[in-house]
């Protein structure tokens, strides 16, 4: 006999035994594709296999395959066992909904190499107790994710390599189907994400494919990197295969190559941070599709941390060097930086802040112009909290990542958070929460203010607001009018001239 307190649930593909936690009902493991294994590696993600009887989802699935050290240091946790067999997702629900709710769909970051929607930052735990539906998503990473090959190419009829992207979106469609069935609202789907999460959501918003399959979106630290030119890609592809000895592979020699052997690549053979462009999931550059205002219409909220470069330190970005390569750009002289940057004492500081706002803050003044564009509410923020305990290690601001468990208000159970943080820090954290769970429940073109410690209003009919969360890394919030404006002006034009040459 079934205990009335483990949740189950009807799907298309099956029942779900789920469990309950302070009533909260969860399912972990949802198969939401059929395993990408064999002949279905590289190709678009296919059906479940219905089951009969009962599923346990009490357990986490694997994760794609990945380099776990650098999940464990720099992707929020231990991502646990690894497959290739990974395409699950999660599901937090209130216990007894009185209505269908908002659904949150979180596409967790990583380089498009490492992470999964099992770790303890994107706990769903805490934003399903404030009235809301939260699904966490795994998607196949590095070259398992994103490869393209002569011997693979039109085998499906269309031209397809951004095969993480083609998990999100089934994972989007199983939304659409099953999500009821758990409280949820089909009509009413936010996707989120952080850094490479965010850059996939920024991917779906261009994507044809992805039309339709949410609602509203929030981009969390996305980056202005260029897609990967679909030759490129080819050539990399190449280069991999020639690298396991397979000169003029075919399709079945390179679906042969175990997962793991993919992990230890690296120089030209390491697979980038960002999609391939010129496939049929993206056809077009991303940044193309924004600058010319061809997204899709739909509410977004967009924003970036105060030491956004931190991110680019550990990947062994010069930040000094990368003044020396401005100082010779015509288009942009050091005067008119020193201009922009003023009392900045010394090459490495500049760079730290010059790089992070060409990388991360402009996407959200881009962003701000195209959502107008097309009649569509932006809001704009600006995070620069640092726990208390913490003001000496992060002493120029909030990280890459930083934001996660405040979005989460899973700051007790972040590492390395939840060592150190005190009442007041998660009691900040809970106030960032509520503004995301606003934005998931009421954001609209009808409804442009969100409401919390602050009225957000959202940059609409050439205004140009943003909120600042964390003043100085002290809790606060503050609506500010033209951030940075003449900054993210700028370096939009260059940005703009870059994608135009390209």
């Amino acid at each position: 006999m079934h205990n009335p307190s483990t949740p189950l649930v009807h799907t298309r593909q099956g029942s779900l035994l789920g469990l309950t936690d302070n009533e909260i009902h969860i399912w972990r493991g949802i198969p939401f594709a059929a395993p990408p294994v064999g002949p279905l590696r590289w190709r678009s993600p296919q059906p479940v296999a219905v089951w009969h009887g009962v599923r346990d989802a009490q357990t986490f699935s694997p994760a794609s395959w990945q380099n776990i050290e650098y999940c464990r240091e720099l992707g929020g946790g231990d991502p646990g066992r690894f497959s290739e067999d990974c395409l699950y997702l999660n599901v937090w629900a209130p216990a007894t909904p009185a209505k269908p709710l908002p659904v949150m769909v979180w596409l967790h970051g990583g380089g498009f190499t490492i992470g999964a929607g099992s770790l303890p930052p994107y706990d769903g735990h805490a934003l399903a107790k404030r009235d809301v539906v939260v699904v966490t998503v795994n998607y196949r990473l590095g070259h398992l994710g994103c490869f393209a090959h002569p011997a693979l190419d039109g085998e499906e009829g269309e031209r397809v390599c951004n095969f993480s992207l083609l998990d999100q979106i089934a994972a989007l469609k199983w939304v659409q189907e099953n999500i009821a069935a758990f409280g949820g609202d089909s009509d009413n789907v936010t996707l989120f994400g952080e850094s490479a999460g965010a850059r996939s959501v920024l991917s779906l918003l261009a994507s044809p494919k992805a039309n339709g399959l949410f609602h509203k979106a929030i981009i969390q630290s996305g980056y202005t990197l260029p897609d990967t030119p679909l030759d490129k890609a080819m050539a990399q592809g190449e280069a991999v295969a020639a690298h396991f000895g397979l000169q003029n592979a075919s399709a079945e020699q390179l679906r042969a190559i175990p997962p793991e052997a993919f992990w230890p690549l690296e120089g030209a053979l390491k697979p980038g941070p960002v999609p391939v462009c010129g496939d049929a999931v993206l056809p077009e550059s991303m940044l193309e599709m924004f600058f010319t205002a061809r997204q899709h219409p739909v509410p977004i909220m967009v924003g970036s941390n105060s030491d956004e470069a931190s991110v680019m330190a550990v990947f062994g970005v010069d930040l000094a060097g990368q003044i020396q390569k401005l100082r010779q750009e015509r288009r942009l002289g050091l005067g008119l930086i020193k201009l922009l940057y003023p009392g900045m004492k010394g090459d490495i500081e500049l760079g730290r802040q010059v790089c992070r706002d060409m990388a991360f803050t402009t996407l959200g003044y881009v962003l701000m112009q195209a959502q107008q564009r097309v009649g569509q509410p932006c809001w704009r923020y600006w995070f620069d909290y640092v726990a208390e305990a913490e003001h000496h290690t992060y002493k120029n601001g909030a990280w890459h990542g930083n934001e996660v468990p405040y979005v989460f208000d899973t700051l007790n159970l972040a590492e390395p958070s939840r060592h150190y943080v005190n009442a007041r820090d998660l009691a900040f954290s809970a106030q960032v929460a509520d503004y995301w769970v606003n934005f998931a429940r009421n954001a609209s073109v009808a409804c442009d203010t969100l409401h919390g410690p602050v009225r957000w209003p959202a940059s609409i009919k050439g205004r140009d607001r943003l909120l600042r969360i964390g003043l100085n890394k002290l809790a606060g919030f503050k609506v500010e009018n033209r951030f940075m404006r003449a900054r993210l002006a700028l370096f939009r034009r260059v940005m703009r001239h870059h994608v135009t040459l390209d």
